[in-house]
């Protein structure tokens, strides 16, 4: 009895909080909305062209703030969620109508972005432009997820920044600009894999719009006998599996090389911490499906037996059949060793390097956002004084600022917005009261201190 009882409350208070029957949109309404943004001519066409323009831009410069503006220009969500509404709702001509106008869109958008690249002198291909090129099955789940949150979001009154957001996360766009990069330059690996990348997105965002679809149980515009309906599932599950496929691949490969690269590190920084000897650098890979990890030291040269003694402990770390090569020495004979030693140093020095920039433009950043705040508050009484003089024309002067106070006592620090108030003839406490409690509104602050001239 007490199992039910919890049961029934708890299904209730998911219920309450779950169901979304009066925040729903009219199917009607939804798949209009949804029919409205499958076409590609005329303005949708340039609007495309100039977001891929923005999105090449942003991924020559490394740019993730370009890359996910042009993510919000660009309309290519509608057609892939055309594909999944047909799919859900057995119209077929939709379908057709969506295929064609996905495929129009993808063929500008690569020639596009071919274009731009082939007329970029920057052709070094940065850390946006190679996340594009591997996808793994976290790239199917969020383009599952993104494409579930877009037509929930569809079928909703209060759409609000979903759209945009589900554009941003399973990014549509830079992968058709990468496959572009990768013709530009002549490299297939790249094209590929990030065409792949969008062939994903595409696949699992129409998939999980029909799932939306069927769930939230549209009407069907044509009842197809069910052997045929039974072909067009096999059809779409068989397309799903082939399209995950490889990204599973591609992620059990990446865990594998990650597992390993743990593990030979965990290995090098234990087994080589010797007095008089230091760790250059360290590399750990796959050469033709060999184990490979390559030590860099300088100091002391390790004799025969004391290598052998550490190649042994290599098991104990999981690392069995891996293949242990060590770079040492500076003797004469063995200039390729220095050189190469040379460049792995100098390799090491701006992989820090880079790793320290990127720290510190996140602290500019955050600076930035701290200093803006700050600065508003200047701008702040000039723009709330004409509003002022109509509501509260005793008020001569005002100046609005965010200040720090400390505790005498605790020495604890409360930040606090200030405004210093001269007054033509004093307030009755009423009239104060209410013009405390029209800045905290109009200031969107939970509370605000008031200091008379």
């Amino acid at each position: 009895m007490f199992f039910k009882e919890s049961f029934l409350a708890v299904r209730q208070f998911l219920g309450h909080y779950l169901d979304q029957s009066q925040d729903r949109e009219s199917e009607q309404v939804t798949v209009e909305a949804i029919r409205e943004g499958i076409e590609f001519k005329g303005s949708t066409i340039w609007i495309l062209i100039f977001a891929i323009f923005i999105a090449s831009l942003g991924l020559n410069t490394n740019s993730t703030a370009v890359i996910i503006g042009a993510m919000l220009i660009s309309p290519l969500m509608g057609p892939i969620m055309g594909i999944g509404l047909g799919l859900g709702i057995n119209d077929f001509e939709l379908i057709k109508k969506s295929f064609r106008n996905l495929g129009v869109a993808t063929i500008f958008s690569v020639l596009t972005s071919t274009l731009y690249f082939l007329i970029s002198p920057l052709n070094e291909a940065r850390s946006e432009l190679l996340a594009r090129t591997s996808p793994t099955i976290y790239d199917v789940l969020i383009a599952l997820f993104g494409g579930l949150a877009g037509i929930v979001a569809m079928a909703t009154k209060q759409k609000g920044n979903v759209i945009p957001g589900v554009a941003i996360a399973t990014a549509l766009m830079p992968p058709l600009c990468t496959a572009g990069f990768g013709l530009a330059n002549g490299n297939m690996h790249y094209f590929f894999g990030a065409f792949y990348l969008f062939f994903i997105n595409s696949v699992f965002i129409a998939f999980a719009t029909t799932m939306g679809v069927k769930a939230m149980k549209f009407s069907k515009k044509q009842f197809v006998d069910k052997d045929r309906e039974k072909t067009v599932q096999r059809i779409v599950y068989s397309i799903l599996l082939l399209t995950m496929t490889p990204s599973v691949i591609i992620t059990y490969n990446m865990i594998r090389q990650n597992y390993f690269e743990t593990s030979a590190f965990q290995f090098v920084n234990q087994q080589f911490n010797l007095p008089d000897i230091q760790v250059l650098s360290k590399t750990a890979s796959f050469e033709s499906g060999q184990k490979v990890i390559r030590v860099s030291l300088i100091g002391q040269e390790l004799s025969k037996d004391s290598i052998l003694a550490i190649e042994s402990r290599l098991p104990k770390y999981g690392l069995a059949g891996t293949k242990l090569i060590l770079s040492q020495g500076f003797a004469s004979n063995k200039e390729i060793d220095l050189k190469s030693l040379n460049s792995m140093m100098f390799q090491d020095i701006y992989k820090d390097n880079q790793q320290q920039i990127a720290l510190l433009n996140k602290k500019v950043d955050s600076l930035r956002t701290v200093v803006s705040r700050y600065q508003q508050y200047d701008t702040i009484g000039v723009a709330i004084s004409p509003e002022i003089k109509v509501l509260f024309p005793l008020v001569e002067n005002i100046a609005v600022t965010k200040s720090v106070f400390s505790s005498v006592e605790t020495g604890k620090l409360d930040t606090m917005t200030l405004a210093v108030v001269r007054y033509a003839k004093p307030m009755s406490k009423a009239e104060q009261s209410r013009f405390v409690r029209w800045l905290e509104a109009r200031l969107a602050v939970k509370s605000i201190k008031i200091v008379m001239e």
